[in-house]
């Protein structure tokens, strides 16, 4: 079952989708999780693919558009700011506590890519989340620091010089996340298994989607240039966490990404490498991803 939901967030909406489990005893409070998706993604691509499997056995799932993105409210669009981000998390929980068919005492967070970043981030202090799981996680401070071939404070630099030339002139700066085409990625030299997945995924009839838009404003890189998402999570995420790994190592990060948060939690419980994986075949591919859910399912039952 799916309804679709609008959630209260300041002078703006979210707009999202509440996965429900088929179930003819409507009695028992449910447990339930809060989808945080990849950069770029709205809610009915990999969000979708893993809250409906999480509905099918058993877990209410929700996955939302964040802030400036998709459905969802906010101006400017295209705006990728971490910190909001993380922030959409709690609002989407503050909509389940109060879903009369939802137990607020078994609430969790599944974070995809940039998203187990973001979850990361706001288990540390929102503890109404009771248990945390990352599938192929991403650090969007680590990610964005290791892009800048001259270094983080020179691209602060010309961010800061980009922004004022916006402001005197009205336009906001858009880039791509990913090039638009294959053919395109090939002219700039990309040809590695990894760029070549993402485009074929986000940018091709297998997972694209028409408010997918590819662009991001530029002004949220200086945002991202400064994130940690794993700050003070030694310290502050006590809850359980699970990391799931794409076994395939590539070039995204992502397996070192969760490796380091694996080692850095307190209370890790559960590390599943998926044989064979990459880091975006976790994201559709039916193999990978019922592996996936199945390790998922066992997690928050025992947890939740």
């Amino acid at each position: 079952m799916l309804k679709h939901l609008t959630i209260p967030r300041g002078p703006i909406e979210l707009a999202a989708d509440l996965h429900l489990p088929d179930r003819t005893d409507d009695s028992a409070p449910l447990r339930a999780v809060v989808l945080s998706t990849p950069g770029s993604s709205v809610k009915e691509q990999i969000g979708a693919t893993y809250a409906s499997r999480l509905a099918a056995h058993g877990i209410a799932a929700l996955v939302f558009d964040p802030s400036h993105q998709g459905r969802s409210g906010g101006e400017p669009r295209d705006l990728e700011d971490p910190y909001r981000r993380g922030e959409d998390i709690s609002y989407a929980v503050d909509a389940l506590t109060v879903n009369p068919v939802i137990d607020p005492q078994r609430i969790g967070v599944l974070g995809i890519c940039a998203g187990g970043g973001y979850a990361v981030h706001t288990a540390r202090t929102d503890h109404r989340i009771k248990a945390v799981s990352t599938v192929v996680p991403g650090n969007m401070g680590t990610s964005f620091r290791g892009f800048q071939l001259d270094g983080p404070p020179a691209a602060l630099d010309a961010l800061a010089e980009e922004r004022i030339e916006e402001t005197r002139s009205g336009e906001l700066n858009r880039v791509n996340w990913l090039p638009d085409t294959l053919q395109d990625a090939a002219a700039a030299g990309l040809t590695d298994i990894d760029t070549t997945q993402a485009i074929t995924y986000y940018r091709t009839e297998r997972g694209s989607h028409e408010r997918s838009t590819n662009r991001r404003l530029s002004r949220g890189d200086s945002l991202l240039l400064g994130y940690d998402a794993f700050h003070l999570a030694d310290q502050l995420m006590t809850q359980p966490l699970q990391v799931i790994l794409a076994g395939r190592i590539g070039n995204t990060g992502s397996y070192d990404t969760g490796m380091r948060l694996w080692k850095l939690a307190p209370n890790p419980v559960d590390l599943m490498v998926v044989d064979g994986a990459g880091h975006y075949e976790m994201y559709d591919e039916p193999e990978y991803v019922d592996a996936a859910i199945e390790r998922l399912t066992t997690f928050y039952m025992n947890n939740l």
